[in-house]
Formats: C-alpha cells, structure tokens, sequence
C-alpha cells in the first residue's frame, strides 16, 4: 500500500500569493474611495429631500405655513438657520394672536429635525438656508421676523423657479443637486445631464 504524501505552500509561494493580493488591493483603492464618497454625496441627498418633503407634507397636514431650514446646532426651538447647516429643523409659522413658548407644548412650533452630515461627513452643500412652503404646500416668501428664526428668510422668484442646493464632495466623482419647485416638488437630479427624455436623472436646463 502506497502513502499519499502531503505538500503545502512553499515560503516563496506565500510570498507571491501576499505580494498579488496587496497589487489588487492597492488598484482597488482608489475606485472603491471614489464610491464611498459618491454614496455620502448620496445619503446626504436623500436625506436633505426627505426632510423638505416631510416639511411640505406637515404644512399641508397642518393647514399653515411651515419653514424648513439648516442648521448647525441642535435641532430645536432656539436653533438659528446656517446655509449650510449640517442639521435640518422645521417648524410652523407663528401666526397672529398663537402663543410661542417652549413651557407649553402644544403651541410650541418646533415640528421635526434631523442630521444630515453624520453620514455624509466631508459633503458640502450650498442652497439657501430656508425654504417656507404654505398650507396648500406650495412655496412662498416669508422673512426672518415672519418665519420667527433668526436667518430664515424664504424667497421666491418668478426668474428663477427652482431652490436649488447642490451637494459635492472632494473626491466624488459627481455631485447631486436637489431642487424644490415652486409648485412645492421636491426633485433630485444629476447636475452634469440635463434632463431628456434620454436622462430622466438629469437636472433641468
């Protein structure tokens, strides 16, 4: 009866084999950073329209003007809008004769808030700080004094109908921008098509 005899890897053949896993992963590398950075560009995206139509929904639901904006502090009622906050915050508008105050709840107009940044770290975003949308969800024009936070100013302009903020990162290999209409549509497109029928990711012209 023969014995079958056991060979294993030679020290040079681990060598070679370690050598070519770390040549792939050095090739690798640099696409799969380029993805992450895309997929941040992303989430921050989805999660900045999320927010603007759930402030739209809130302001049809509630029947009253409802402002979304940014933010760099916490979520809340005495958070001030930033351009390019890294938080968002939505409230409803004060209106004449209703009671704003922290001690009593129910009229307390904070409404909603969330991060944007904790998952899209590095992404800047450059947009208006606040958008005002009405009970009907459409947008409209409200100033600071009228949106009851400081640096909340809401414009709409016939020439351009389309707030627009446009989500980058250093690395990325494209940018996002998400626009709202003044109609109240909340869209997120491509920057770098334009939209067709052959692109209906692209952004509007």
């Amino acid at each position: 009866m023969s014995s079958l005899r056991r060979r294993g890897f030679t020290l040079v053949e681990l060598m070679i084999a370690i050598a070519l896993l770390a040549l792939l992963m050095a090739l690798a590398a640099p696409s799969f950073s380029t993805w992450i950075r895309n997929a941040q560009v992303r989430t921050m995206s989805q999660n900045l329209a999320t927010g603007m139509r759930v402030a739209q929904s809130e302001a049809v639901r509630r029947n009253r003007q409802v402002v979304f904006f940014l933010t760099n502090a916490q979520p809340g009622l005495a958070a001030t809008a930033a351009a390019n906050g890294v938080n968002w915050v939505i409230r409803w508008i004060p209106m004449p004769g209703d009671t704003v105050t922290a001690a009593a709840p129910a009229n307390e107009p904070f409404v909603q808030g969330g991060a944007i940044s904790d998952v899209g770290g590095g992404v800047g975003i450059t947009g208006p700080a606040a958008v005002c949308f009405n009970a009907q969800g459409r947008r409209v024009a409200a100033t600071a004094a009228a949106t009851g936070v400081t640096g909340a100013v809401c414009t709409v302009d016939a020439d351009e109908p389309l707030a627009s903020y446009v989500l980058e990162r250093t690395g990325a290999s494209r940018a996002l921008r998400v626009t709202v209409s003044l109609g109240g549509q909340v869209r997120m497109c491509d920057p770098a098509r334009t939209l067709s029928a052959d692109a209906p990711d692209g952004c509007p012209a």
